[in-house]
Parts: structure tokens; C-alpha cells; sequence
């Protein structure tokens, strides 16, 4: 009787389809990658177990394919990967080939390999390279004798791809303006694409533009444009050891505070027991990595491993020198999405071999690699946006990290100075256990909190009150550091047409567009449209443009004319460190004191230690507030406290300004006090009122169509009416379909349904049939969004 495996393919269609084990075939895992025939083509798939009875009875006439080569001789992923891509597959209504695509970099996931044989070894002869369709047609005797080698490890897998072209990356030299003669459109064209994607390996420059792009920006490395060579993100994390730090020697010592020590007392118990959840809710600057640094070291002493996640890759890179300081000899992987596909391949692999337990440390794609025995995951600044992805893969990695350690029966560790509300009523009934860091580790105290009262700024050029202004100067004289916070990046959000009284809009979202200085463009930043500046209004034909409103841009212009002549300010923003290293060269210059001033966007709220800065000034904290979404709130209250968590983290006391245009709302009451507790109740009872999580189960539906596809609004209305008709007995409130606030992006017009039920499982069960009355899915989109973040 045929063997008869079900193998699951990581490419188009993305079916589970089942093959037959060829006699020379070693026994076959879940979790094995192989090769497989599909038609006249062959693709990658992954052996998900043994077909089922049904299988075995195969229909007269259906002959099965036998699989052509394995990929590897020890399963790549193991059944616990397996089953975390199922678990993805069903929450989000795809199929796990599909998320098994997304989860495996590109190496890893491609057939179009070539097999390196070591001739001499055979007793015939034998090619010394062979593709897989090459393979199928071997006899089977040749197939026999590769199979011998290929156990042995006498014949070796190879992806067909230049790594030449895919490990050497062309990165900008410097930020703009560059010097560039205005008639050099290809030239412009790459520097162009190089700032908006960061640095791009020749291969990715080569199928993004075209092949004259290689050629291209060989002469720019000779023109001192961009340099090609390695990606330097890799480099980031590199631990300088310094003299006599080696392996084996004891890390550094610290001293846990009676607070500390509680709050550890209480994670281990939680790490002994039956594992879970448990939140660290700990003040800005109270310590709560020293308490991860603990929990490794205790995952580590019981064989398992561990994984510590941070929002941003600074961050992460931060991370990593600590605890490579601290762990010398350990393995310890570091991953994040900056890195060269080769990087993430290596790491990926280095992952899955079980050589013992391993620290990974890294942002959330980190949270994929297939560490096995996984013991602990710790998300710093669990509260943050930028552990939940929307393209894509949508998923949370708070998710994906519960039903990691859940599994597995490890430990999650929630770190926040200002939890997710979620998180925070989960703790407070009962559901997860918290322990709280109320002080600050050492001498420093939190920061006074003012409001500045900037309603008479109406109209006016001025971003700051004479009284902001006059706080910045005597800090600066003082020999201090200051942080000028501004979640708004660019020179001015809107350029206003004194001819014709109009601002200069996207024609793709119909917003308005950006006006960036030092680029000399006006900018779409929701889909990356771009004019040069000066330009013609596209209304009137006029060219006299005004500037309207500030960001960071304008605000880092603006400080160097106010302060004196060489204080030096910093910018911290997308812009200013599309170039990775850039980033840390900014953070570097700052935490050396070598600039008094850092401006920046919510990128600096997060984590940052610098003991200098005794003043932190927010240019306008109503920013956010209005926002049509039922977080704004607590996404506001979040980052106003976290931004305020940089000042006073020395010796010297700290002061923060917020600039407001309504110092009335209920929201400062609890900013200038850092009262999260006072927050929180007030927030959690709106929520009970309206609906709200965690009150209820949230999804949102985007619906969107061509702007010009004329039978849009008629499939619109059928896809209200099936909604409205099938929601009531799904037990769902359904809102919509209504625009979207950001009702057009891209040439598309958006419309949102908002879906409120106690069960994912019905809630996926309306979607499915919006999908099946959807009469154009090429024209129509319909996604799903599980519990948003945001309904723009």
C-alpha cells in the first residue's frame, strides 16, 4: 500500500494536498520541508502528517504524485509551529499554507533550488549539480544512490539566487536636498526610493525599478551618493565587549529593591506554577528590566528558552547589549525586520536546532522564529502600537505570544508604565496576575507635570508660549538636556493657496499633503504620493504658497533660531532616520551629550534613558484627542505619560510642559499626576457604557472599490443588506457600511462596518458571508480586522 503523506504548499494555490513517500525516502515529520511536483511545476511545501483514511481509498483514475526531494533531513519546524500557523490560519480565515508563506523568509520558502552532490563519494556517476525537475527524472536507481548521499550530508541544498545581488545593499550617503542635477530622473528616482524604503539590496533594486537601477547606482557610489556594501543594520546590536569581557565571567551586579523583590517573588510563583500571564505595571524608570534580566536567568536554569520583544528595533537593540552583557557565552539571537534576508534566514534556522536554550531578543516578527521549548516571552511596553500588525499577516503579538507560552506552559510578562486597558481589567479581575513598581530605582523622582495654556497662540507663527520658550533657554543655560515631543513629523502639515484659498490636497486620498523642507516635496503620508516644491497650485495655477500648523521639521527650525548660536538640536523622526544607523547616531550624539536639544515624534517616548534631560516639553498635547476612534484617550494618556517618563531620570529633578488649547479636559487631571489608576476607572466605565472592549468583542470590516468602477455603490448596498439580514441572528450588532474616515487612499474609496458580538467564531462566520455575496472580488476588497487598533 502507497505511503501517503498530506503536505501543505507555502505558494499559490495554498492547498494541503496529498503525495506519495517514495521507497527511498527516509521516514517523513510534520514540520519537513520538501519538494513537490504541482501540474507541470514543482513548489515547496511542508509535511503536515500522514493522509487520512479518505485519502488512502483514492477515486478510480486519480493517480497521486510521488514527492521529489526533501529540503532537509531534520524538521525545520516543529508541531508546536504547526499548530501556532493553524491557530493563525483560523483566526484570521486563510489558509495555512498562506501563513506559513508570511512566517518562513524568503529562502526558506522557495523551490527553486539547486542540489550540490559530492560526486566522488558515489560508486557511479553521478551530476554535481541537479534541479528538482531534474530529479524527478532521474532513475530510480540514481535517486537511490543521491538519497545515500544526501543522508550522509554529501549532498547539500543551495537557493538560486544571486547573493551577491541579495547581501550587497545600496544605502544613502546623506539626507536631502542632495546634489543632484534636476534633469537626472533616474538618479533622483533611487535616491527618492531609497529615503521613502530604506536601504534596498541590488536584487530588490533591480525587480523595483528595472535593471538599469544596478548599473545606475554603481556610478552614485562613485559620485558619493550611496554606498554599496553590507546592510548596516545588521551591525546595529554588536556588543563591544571591552577589555577582559569574555565568557564565562560574571555579569554585572545589582541590587534589587524591596519592590523589586516582591514583584519577582510574584513572577516566579506565577513561572512555577502553572505559568501564564502576568502584567509589571511599573513607573516610568522603575526598574522592570532588571526583572526580565532575572526571569531569563531563571528560564535558562531549567533548560528553556526565553524571549524578550520590544517595540521599536532602538529598543531592541538596547536590549540586546544588556543581556548580552549580562548572559556571556549564552546563545542569544537577535531579529528584526531591518535585517538582510540572509540575516533572518541564518537566525531563523539557528532557531529551530535545539542546541540547547537560547535568549531571543528582537522586535515582534521575532516572535516567528521556532525557538523550541519557549519558556518565557516578555513584551516591553506592552501597551504599544507596534505589536500589532494590519498588512499582511494581521495579528497581535500579545496574541501570538499567549498561545506561544500557553502551550508550552511558560510565562508572559506584560511590562508597562501605562498598560493597555484590556490588559489592566484583566488584571484587575483576576484573570492574569499583576505586580506593581510604584517607585522610581534610585534617587530620581518623577517629574512635575504643568499645563501651558497656548489658546492665545490662535494665528500665531510662534509653536511655543513665551513661558515654553523661556524654560527651554534656562535649561539649556543651565547645562541641561531638553526633549520637545510633536507626534507630527514634517516642516507643515498644510500649504495653503493664497490665490485661490485652497491647500494643496492628494489626489489619491484627497487629504492634505505635507510640506517637507528638507526635501523640497509636499507629501502624501498615507500612500507616499510626492510633488517637488516650489509647484503650481493644480486650481488656479498660482505659486504663492503658505505653510500652515508645524512638525518636527519646523519646530527643529524654529529652536535653532530661538537658542544661541552652537547649542546644537537634534531631530528624531521617519525622516530623519530612514537611514537605520542614522538612528543611532542620533541617540548616540544625544546620550553623550553631545546636542542640548532632541525633537522628535512619539519615537522618543519609548524606553529612552537619559539621565541629562530635566525637561521634557510637549508642543501640542491636544494632538490626537479628537480622533474618531473609541481609543484616542488612552492612546493619548499613554503617550503623554511615557514621553513625560524621560525627564528626571538623574540625579537633577525633572519638569514637563504640555502645551494645550483645552486645558479643561478631564484628561489632564489624570497626566499631571500620572494617576493611572484615576484613568483607568474613569476610562473603563465609558467603555461599559458604550459597548467597548473589553466589554465586548470589536472587529472592523473594510470595504473598498476603484474610484471609478461604476457599480460600487450598488454593491455596497447588497453588502449592507446581507450584513443587516444576517447580523441579528449571529447575535452582532453591525454598524455600516459608512466611509471610512480616511474615506479615499490609493485611488480607492473605503467604507467601514463595525461588528460588536461576544464570539469570534460568529463574528468570522458574518464575514464569511459578506465574502460569498461579494458579486467583483476583483474590484471589491473586503478584510477583516480582529479587535483594531485604530478605524481609520
Amino acid at each position: 500500500m502507497a505511503d501517503l503523506w498530506l503536505v501543505t504548499l507555502v505558494s499559490p494555490p495554498y492547498q494541503t494536498l496529498t503525495y506519495e513517500r517514495p521507497p527511498h525516502f527516509p521516514g517523513l515529520v510534520p514540520g519537513l520541508r520538501v519538494i513537490v511536483p504541482l501540474g507541470r511545476s514543482h513548489r515547496m511545501g511542508v509535511v503536515a502528517g500522514p493522509a487520512d483514511d479518505k485519502a488512502l481509498s483514492q477515486p478510480e483514475g486519480v493517480v497521486i504524485k510521488p514527492m521529489i526531494w526533501p529540503l532537509e533531513t531534520t524538521p525545520l519546524l516543529d508541531a508546536a509551529y504547526l499548530d501556532l500557523a493553524e491557530n493563525l490560519a483560523t483566526r484570521q480565515m486563510a489558509s495555512p499554507g498562506r501563513i506559513l508563506e508570511t512566517l518562513l523568509p524568503r529562502g526558506l520558502r522557495t523551490a527553486a533550488v539547486t542540489f550540490r552532490v559530492d560526486r566522488h563519494m558515489a560508486d557511479r556517476p553521478l551530476p554535481g549539480s541537479i534541479r528538482p525537475a531534474e530529479l524527478a527524472r532521474l532513475p530510480e536507481t540514481d535517486r537511490v544512490a543521491l538519497m545515500e548521499l544526501w543522508l550522509a550530508g554529501r549532498m547539500r541544498v543551495r537557493v538560486n539566487v544571486k547573493r551577491e545581488e541579495e547581501e550587497r545593499f545600496a544605502s544613502l550617503v546623506s539626507d536631502p536636498p542632495w546634489a543632484v542635477r534636476p534633469n537626472a530622473k533616474r538618479q533622483i528616482r533611487i535616491l527618492e526610493h531609497l529615503l521613502d524604503n530604506g536601504p534596498q539590496s541590488l536584487f530588490s533594486l533591480r525587480h523595483g525599478l528595472g535593471e538599469w537601477a544596478v548599473t545606475a547606482a554603481a556610478k552614485m557610489e562613485g559620485a558619493g551618493l550611496v554606498t554599496l556594501g553590507e546592510l548596516t543594520a545588521d551591525r546595529l546590536a554588536e556588543v563591544d565587549a571591552g577589555p577582559g569581557r569574555c565568557a564565562g565571567q560574571e555579569p554585572p551586579s545589582y541590587v534589587l529593591t524591596a519592590e523589586q523583590r516582591a514583584a519577582l517573588d510574584g513572577l516566579m510563583a506565577t513561572m512555577n506554577g502553572p505559568g501564564g500571564a502576568h502584567l509589571v505595571h511599573g513607573v516610568t524608570g522603575s526598574g522592570k528590566t532588571v526583572l526580565y534580566l532575572e526571569l531569563v536567568r531563571a528560564c535558562l536554569e531549567r533548560g528553556r528558552s526565553a524571549m524578550l520583544l520590544a517595540p521599536e528595533v532602538a529598543l531592541a537593540c538596547r536590549l540586546h547589549r544588556v543581556v548580552a552583557e549580562y548572559f556571556p557565552g549564552r546563545r542569544v539571537i537577535f531579529y528584526h525586520g531591518y535585517q538582510s534576508p540572509l540575516k533572518r534566514e541564518t537566525a531563523f534556522v539557528d532557531a529551530a536546532r535545539d542546541q540547547g536554550p537560547v535568549v531571543v531578543v528582537g522586535t515582534r516578527s521575532a516572535l516567528f522564529l521556532p525557538v523550541p521549548d519557549l519558556g518565557l516571552v516578555v513584551l516591553d511596553e506592552e501597551h504599544d502600537e507596534s505589536f500589532k500588525q494590519d498588512e499582511r499577516l494581521a495579528y497581535h503579538a500579545k496574541e501570538v505570544a499567549w498561545f506561544r507560552v500557553e502551550r508550552g506552559r511558560g510565562l508572559l510578562v506584560l511590562g508597562s508604565a501605562t498598560p493597555d486597558v484590556k490588559t489592566f481589567h484583566a488584571a484587575r479581575s483576576g484573570s492574569i496576575a499583576v505586580s506593581t513598581l510604584a517607585e522610581r530605582v534610585g534617587e530620581s523622582v518623577l517629574p512635575e507635570v504643568e499645563l501651558v495654556d497656548i489658546s492665545a497662540l490662535a494665528g500665531s507663527a510662534a509653536p511655543f508660549a513665551p513661558a515654553t520658550e523661556e524654560a527651554i533657554r534656562q535649561t539649556v543655560e543651565q547645562g541641561h538636556q531638553v526633549i520637545v515631543m510633536l507626534n507630527r513629523r514634517g516642516y507643515a502639515p498644510l500649504m495653503y493657496c493664497l490665490d485661490c484659498a485652497e491647500t494643496v490636497r492628494c489626489s489619491e486620498c484627497e487629504v492634505g499633503m505635507t510640506y517637507h523642507k528638507g526635501r523640497e516635496r509636499v507629501i502624501c503620508h498615507y500612500c507616499g504620493k510626492s510633488h517637488s516644491y516650489p509647484m503650481l497650485c493644480a486650481k488656479c495655477g498660482g505659486g504663492n504658497f503658505v505653510p500652515m500648523g508645524e512638525g518636527t521639521e519646523r519646530i527643529e527650525e524654529h529652536l535653532g533660531e530661538l537658542l544661541p548660536e552652537g547649542v546644537k538640536v537634534l531631530r528624531l523622526d521617519r525622516d530623519a532616520t530612514r537611514r537605520q544607523e542614522r538612528l543611532e547616531e542620533i541617540l548616540g550624539t544625544f546620550a553623550r551629550g553631545e546636542a542640548q536639544v532632541l525633537v522628535g515624534t512619539q519615537m522618543i517616548s519609548k524606553g529612552h534613558h537619559f539621565p541629562a534631560v530635566t525637561l521634557v516639553v510637549v508642543a501640542d498635547g491636544d494632538l490626537g484627542l479628537s480622533l474618531p476612534d473609541y481609543r484616542a484617550t488612552e492612546r493619548t494618556f499613554q503617550l503623554l505619560v511615557q514621553v513625560a517618563g524621560r525627564a528626571g531620570r538623574g540625579l537633577e529633578p525633572g519638569r514637563v510642559l504640555i502645551q494645550t488649547r483645552n486645558p479643561g479636559h478631564p484628561i489632564w487631571r489624570d497626566v499631571l499626576s500620572a494617576d493611572y489608576a484615576a484613568f483607568f476607572e474613569r476610562e473603563i466605565g465609558r467603555r461599559k457604557l458604550f459597548g467597548y472592549p473589553p466589554f465586548t468583542r470589536l472587529a472592523l470590516v473594510r470595504i473598498s472599490h476603484p474610484t471609478d468602477f461604476a457599480d460600487g455603490p450598488a454593491t455596497l448596498d447588497l453588502l449592507g443588506r446581507v450584513l443587516t439580514g444576517r447580523a441579528p441572528g449571529l447575535g452582532i450588532a453591525a454598524l455600516g457600511p459608512a466611509p471610512a474616515p480616511l474615506a479615499m487612499l490609493r485611488g480607492r474609496r473605503r467604507f467601514n462596518c463595525l461588528l460588536k458580538g461576544d464570539d469570534w467564531g460568529r463574528i468570522r462566520t458574518l464575514f464569511a458571508h459578506l465574502v460569498q455575496a461579494n458579486p467583483c472580488p476583483a474590484k471589491v476588497r473586503l478584510g477583516l480586522d480582529l479587535d483594531p487598533l485604530t478605524t481609520l
